[in-house]
């Protein structure tokens, strides 16, 4: 296993949808374990292949409270219900966080790593790590889904100190707020 080099905003791949999987080949396998190796090594409860340099569509999770990490190949979200306002945050855009909507439960399918397709039903964390990274799949990045302009914040600490990538449970020291149009710049005021 590898840790992999992450992609940050701007670059155009995490614009960029990834491509369908038709197969479970040996290189797909190696990719989704160096994946999970550098989420863990991010302190990340997801990552998808844009995010790592491959328009591949695979995706990792894995939440506090899974014992193992969750494979996703071709996931889509079958159905969504609810809407909550959640705290949110990403491995490709470092040092900000942000609020935005995202669904209380969702019903996603996807193909696993021995090639049959499964199916997950989620809540909470799971669900929003599920849209999230479904999103990255699709070229959309969380900044995409925020409440408000205001809504984007500079933080003080990050997954260095032991910040989960979602941490919808607790709110992260903010500076002043900036626009996700600085943020995709890589400028500050």
């Amino acid at each position: 296993m590898a840790i992999l080099n992450m992609r940050f905003l701007p670059d155009p791949i995490l614009r960029k949808q990834a491509k369908k999987i038709g197969k479970v080949t040996p290189q797909i396998k190696k990719l989704a374990e160096d994946m999970i190796e550098t989420m863990h090594d991010q302190f990340g409860v997801g990552l998808a292949a844009n995010q790592v340099g491959s328009l591949q569509k695979i995706a990792v999770i894995q939440t506090p409270d899974m014992e193992e990490p969750m494979v996703l190949i071709n996931p889509e979200i079958m159905k969504a219900e609810g809407e909550r306002e959640v705290e949110e945050g990403c491995l490709s855009v470092p040092g900000y966080r942000g609020i935005v909507n995202r669904s209380e439960k969702v019903r996603a399918k996807a193909m696993g790593l021995d090639g049959k397709v499964f199916r997950v039903n989620a809540d909470e964390l799971l669900a929003q790590a599920l849209e999230h990274e479904i999103d990255h799949l699709n070229g959309i990045l969380y900044i995409d889904h925020l409440i408000s302009h205001e809504a984007l914040y500079k933080i003080t600490h990050g997954p260095d100190e032991g910040e989960d990538e979602f941490d919808g449970d607790e709110t992260a020291e903010a500076e002043t707020p900036v626009t996700a149009e600085t943020t995709a710049t890589g400028s500050e005021d």
